[in-house]
């Protein structure tokens, strides 16, 4: 085998490799069932969001 014929097999399976790992994300992302668990991740930046009294600032 000829270094240039391992280079593109390797090239070629790293592409597929990238690209079925992007559509799994992407399948994972969209699926129905982790809409519930997507919804909660998105609002606990605004749980606990409590004014902080007596710290000296207006």
């Amino acid at each position: 085998m000829e270094y240039e014929t391992v280079v593109m097999i390797s090239q070629i399976t790293a592409l597929l490799f990238f690209i079925a790992l992007f559509l799994a994300i992407v399948i994972y992302v969209f699926w129905p069932g982790n809409k519930k668990k997507f919804d909660e991740a998105s609002r606990l930046p605004f749980e606990n969001d409590e004014p902080d009294a007596g710290n000296g600032r207006g």
